[in-house]
């Protein structure tokens, strides 16, 4: 029986990412970095870890800082009233016009979802991939949960779209007032899938590898 802290590489198996499938390489094709053959039952590739998982990571989310900085920066809702001139809300400029008008609770919702969520999933990811570049993982478990918990709330990242969605569609009350999405909308939306992205195609695996200092991170 294998140790229970040994690799599935140690141990000649391989994970199917497709179907979930533990099964051994083909005859000769061994387990590497590049693949070991292809999953008897669906016949995806089989890789012992995500080839140029930490370079296409990297890339997701230095793309999605720079789309959080006009995602914070450009309006994205302008209202316009009748006999009053346009007024264009930044996500922020939305928190504040929410609490105001005494909607706070929806205004911690949108602060956290559309502001502190996806800053912190990039703070989280890049310390994730600077840790694992550089070999000091020293609480595996602990950025495990760090990672888990980045894929569950991916999921709710978009709800400041789909409140502003909600919005725009309600108050169209032409030719009293109206409700067009900005530019912010654009980039923010951009962001929340980049950052999806880049947790998906970051490879868990590294983070053990990194912590018994085996196997390869790059």
């Amino acid at each position: 029986m294998s140790n229970p802290g040994s690799s599935a590489a140690t141990a000649g198996v391989i994970g199917c990412e497709v179907c979930s499938l533990v099964c051994r390489p083909a005859p000769g094709a061994g387990i590497t970095l590049q693949g070991g053959g292809f999953c008897p039952r669906c016949g995806e590739a089989l890789h012992s870890r995500r080839p140029g998982s930490i370079q296409t990571t990297w890339s997701l989310v230095i793309a999605a800082a720079i789309c959080y900085l006009p995602a914070n920066a450009l309006p994205v809702l302008t209202r316009t009233q009748l006999g009053s001139a346009p007024e264009s809300d930044t996500i922020l400029g939305g928190v504040m016009v929410l609490y105001r008008s005494g909607s706070w609770p929806l205004a911690l919702i949108v602060l956290i979802a559309s502001v502190m969520i996806p800053l912190g999933k990039l703070l989280a990811l890049g310390y994730l991939l600077v840790k694992v570049q550089h070999g000091r993982i020293s609480g595996p478990h602990e950025q495990t949960r760090l990672y888990r918990l980045m894929e569950l709330i991916g999921r709710w990242s978009m709800l400041d779209v789909f409140v502003d969605a909600y919005s725009v569609a309600l108050l169209q009350l032409q030719p009293l007032m109206s409700v067009t999405p900005g530019p912010g909308i654009v980039f923010f939306a951009a962001v929340v899938i980049l950052t999806m992205l880049a947790v998906e195609y970051f490879d868990p695996r590294l983070i053990w590898d990194a912590s018994n200092e085996v196997g390869s991170v790059t």
